[in-house]
């Protein structure tokens, strides 16, 4: 089943991306984002990193980076 660009859009604008990613990883506040150590590897340091204003997380060792979408699809 494929959802429309326009439903998509409506969803991520609907969900906080540290509530959803949040179920998955421990986020913590720093400032105006949250960090968490990475749901793909074994880190020790938080370098896991969700911005709900701008509506996307990035990973810094990997380099991966997206939308609550593009992440639950990672996952």
């Amino acid at each position: 089943m494929r959802f429309g660009e326009h439903f998509l859009d409506e969803l991520k604008q609907r969900l906080r991306h540290s509530d959803v990613i949040g179920r998955h990883v421990k986020l913590k506040r720093q400032g105006r984002e949250f960090a968490g150590l990475s749901p793909f590897t074994n880190e020790k340091t938080p370098r896991f990193f969700v911005n709900d204003e701008k509506g996307f997380y990035h990973f810094f060792s990997s380099g991966k980076h997206g939308d609550i979408i593009s992440f639950l699809l990672e996952i």
